[in-house]
């Protein structure tokens, strides 16, 4: 059996997609089951069992001999949310004891860790596992992810093999449910429709223009590619980026975002708000080489090839994959 926590939510039900069309059905659901704006995400979904969040552990101990591999997805992701209990709840303290279980019964385990740890990037973005305790995430959610990757790092008792992935900015289907922290291409295909026009946050900084601010985006259907890679990879445990190592502007962005749904470019600038302005990275790009190191040599979409498929065959239509 194959667990996947979070697999309700945006990547986590992708992810259970990708499993599908791989031909593995018995997967187990974790997740907090209470949300009905997410039930689209699992609908035709093949699975064995859901399995509330809170009632996990218990049934994990029970089930251990038959459990394969666990793919940790679940987490508070709200990067606005300021409340470090919930964080230390559902992000830190979950998954130490998640790891207990994995390494008691002997399941490998990959997890969701964040590009959110890198901060303002005054390290680089290099995944350099000696550079993680220096890491100064800009809140709590970042936080939150980095102290579960010094702890992890910390383990003599460990799974037989894990995998820490620090997601970059990810876009795709399955995230309708996600409001304000949606991506921005998904927030750009609604304003399009709305007003034939995208809003993007002015630059407050003098060293980067209006609009140019740079991330590195990342497709959701490379993400679970690198996830099954990953789970039939032995050995090679630690730590890893995983975005494109592409950094993209956001009038790029809106650019693609424009094309795909044949629409003249049209942006306006607006102020980043400012309850996280001081908290809002200008750049980020994955260095790709430690993943790239233990042979994953798939190639990812391209921005545009991601957006085009993104805005055709879901946005467009309201499909979930």
């Amino acid at each position: 059996m194959i667990v996947v926590t979070g697999a309700a939510g945006f990547i986590g039900s992708c992810l259970v997609n990708k499993l599908n069309n791989k031909g593995i059905k018995d997967i187990i659901l974790v997740d907090d089951f209470s949300h009905p704006e997410k039930a689209g995400n699992l609908e035709h979904k093949a699975f064995l069992e859901k399995v509330e969040r809170d009632a996990f552990f218990p049934w994990f101990k029970e089930h251990a001999a038959n459990i394969d591999f666990v793919l940790h997805i679940g987490a508070r992701t709200d990067t606005t949310e300021f409340d470090k209990s919930i964080f230390d709840r559902l992000n830190l303290n979950y998954s130490k004891q998640l790891w207990d279980l994995c390494a008691a019964f002997k399941v490998p385990l990959v997890y969701a860790s964040s590009a959110a740890t890198y901060g303002l990037g005054e390290f680089g973005y290099k995944d350099d596992e000696s550079l993680i305790p220096s890491l100064k995430p800009l809140n709590a959610y970042g936080e939150s992810k980095n102290d579960f990757d010094i702890w992890a790092l910390q383990q003599t008792i460990c799974p037989p093999s894990w995998y820490g992935l620090k997601f970059f900015n990810v876009y795709g289907p399955n995230e309708y449910h996600k409001n304000r922290m949606a991506s921005v291409i998904f927030h750009a295909h609604r304003q399009i429709k709305e007003s034939g026009k995208v809003k993007l946050f002015r630059s407050h900084r003098p060293d980067f223009e209006d609009g140019k601010q740079l991330r590195d985006f990342i497709y959701v259907k490379d993400l679970a590619d690198v996830i099954f890679f990953l789970m039939h990879h032995q050995g090679d445990s630690g730590i890893y980026n995983l975005g494109t190592g592409k950094a993209r502007s956001f009038v790029d962005l809106a650019t693609a975002t424009f094309k795909a749904m044949d629409t003249p470019v049209n942006i306006e600038f607006v102020d980043t708000p400012a309850d996280i302005r001081d908290k809002y990275q200008y750049f980020t790009e994955a260095d790709m080489g430690k993943l790239r190191g233990i042979g994953y040599t798939f190639p990812f979409y391209s921005l545009e090839d991601g957006i085009e498929e993104y805005v055709r065959e879901y946005l467009a239509w309201g499909k979930y994959c």
